[in-house]
């Protein structure tokens, strides 16, 4: 893999795991609710979740490339419109308050990784994510496995950085996103990213 392939890869994913969806933002409320010294456990169970969907996505992959490797482009293609889908689902997303009623519940070590480890686990699309994803940066002359390793282990540094993020910073970022202008602002620079990163991979080969 290219070091300019990698940096890429390193754009997206940083994009990517920076838009609030449900593991960031159960990580801002159980901030919120519990303080950002006893997130830990639900970031940890967080981040078995992704490790798991990723290396049963990797698999998966591997096995398909292998045995047919003509679907490369296609998957290359399903990949561009699944980011532009990403684009413009985030650009149309609703303006919700980030948090209602946040009850002050203390938990156990073990309930609070469960709690995240289910909470990774009931969300398929990051399977479908890295099925769509990690092809758009694989070079089929070189070996599978490592290339596979690279990707996983710098999109689980990316995903523990901004879990880091919305934990020490749940109630700024809370209120700041609360504003109905800057939550649509925030939405529509989000989706703006993924619609212009697919169009970039399109006019492009890896």
């Amino acid at each position: 893999m290219a070091m300019k392939t990698w940096w890429l890869y390193v754009t997206a994913v940083f994009f990517v795991s920076m838009t609030p969806g449900p593991n960031m933002l159960h990580v801002m409320v159980q901030s919120i609710r519990e303080g950002a010294g006893r997130v830990l456990p639900t970031t940890a169970g967080l981040m078995s979740a992704n490790l798991f969907c990723l290396v049963a996505s990797a698999a998966g992959l591997g096995a398909l490339l292998k045995a047919s490797p003509g679907l490369y482009d296609i998957l290359r293609y399903v990949g561009v419109a699944y980011l532009v889908w990403l684009g413009i689902k985030a650009w149309r997303a609703p303006v919700e308050a980030a948090e209602s009623a946040t009850a002050r519940v203390r938990q156990s070590v073990r309930a609070r990784y469960l709690t995240g480890l289910g909470t990774g686990l009931s969300n398929p699309k990051l399977i479908i994510f890295a099925a769509a994803l990690f092809p758009q940066f694989l070079d089929v002359a070189r070996p599978f496995a490592p290339q596979v390793g690279i990707l996983i282990v710098t999109f689980a540094a990316i995903e523990a950085f901004w879990f880091s993020v919305y934990a020490l910073g749940g109630r700024s970022l809370a209120r700041f996103l609360a504003p109905a202008g800057r939550q649509r602002l925030f939405n529509r620079i989000t989706g703006g990213v993924f619609v212009a990163f697919g169009a970039a991979l399109l006019s492009s080969r890896v």
